[in-house]
């Protein structure tokens, strides 16, 4: 799998007032692959949004490098093309949110790259259905859920035709029914599209929709694996501050009355299965 984002060995530390270096991130190596879903934990401070910020030259490594679709984000001739390929979405979406039309605001990113009008209308159109938004091509942003609001920050990402989507904690101030249609519009972009995406996020049952699992501590990756190599780890993500999907959580609880309940239960569908089939 080619790599779209790619970490070597980096460290990045803020300063403090006092001017004293403050870590956020401490030899940190990973590489994100063309169409691969990756979701990143870490409790505060662990340096999971400092990570994503070092994803496309929002940040630059004071040590290592960090390569984004094979460019060195530290070359700053490169940063133009390198956030066309590698796109952000915050947490707050009425931050990046600046036009008074959804489709206006999608429009935003292929205007100020010149794009020809006839294509901008067409990637326009495909990023909004990509999103489940074409139906409110026309609406004011500020009457949107936030959900929505996330959806139309997505498309106008996508509008850029890049290979990858850093989500940095994009979901944090949604309802639960907003992250759920974000979660729905990320994997319909990895399957349908090949999208690249990195979900920082602090809600495991997002983690467990991922193919794999990123885990940071004190600026460092902890652990790398598949939800379920990494969600095995019961006691050492425990030590380190994060809790496991509410599923794994009350199948515990299950297993000391019952034994026979199956490990590795991670999601709703997996409780019910394991639980039901204890009475078979």
């Amino acid at each position: 799998m080619d790599p779209i984002i790619e970490f070597e060995n980096v460290s990045f530390a803020y300063t403090a007032e006092d001017e004293t270096p403050v870590p956020a991130v401490r030899g940190l190596s990973f590489a994100l692959g063309k169409g691969e879903f990756a979701a990143m934990l870490g409790h505060n401070g662990s340096g999971k949004s400092t990570a994503a910020k070092l994803c496309n030259g929002l940040l630059v490594p004071q040590e290592g490098r960090v390569l984004a679709a094979g460019m060195d984000t530290a070359d700053e001739s490169l940063l133009f093309e390198i956030r066309k390929r590698v796109g952000m979405v915050f947490q707050n979406p009425d931050n990046q949110i600046i036009a008074a039309i959804v489709e206006d605001d999608v429009a935003f990113g292929p205007e100020n790259l010149c794009v020809p009008p006839e294509e901008i209308r067409t990637r326009v159109d495909e990023s909004l259905r990509a999103v489940g938004m074409y139906e409110l091509r026309e609406a004011e942003p500020h009457k949107l859920s936030g959900g929505q609001k996330q959806r139309t920050a997505i498309a106008g990402v996508l509008a850029m035709q890049g290979e990858a989507i850093v989500l940095d904690e994009s979901t944090a101030m949604l309802d639960p029914k907003g992250r759920a249609e974000v979660m729905q519009a990320i994997q319909s972009l990895v399957r349908e599209r090949g999208i690249a995406v990195l979900l920082i996020t602090h809600f495991m049952e997002e983690a467990v929709q991922a193919d794999r699992v990123l885990v940071m501590h004190e600026g460092s990756l902890l652990m790398d694996g598949t939800p379920q190599e990494v969600f095995a780890h019961k006691d050492e993500l425990r030590a380190v501050g994060l809790s496991l999907p509410e599923p794994a959580m009350l199948a515990e609880r299950v297993r000391e009355m019952f034994p026979a309940l199956p490990e590795g239960i991670l999601t709703e569908d997996d409780c019910v299965e394991g639980i039901m089939g204890l009475f078979q």
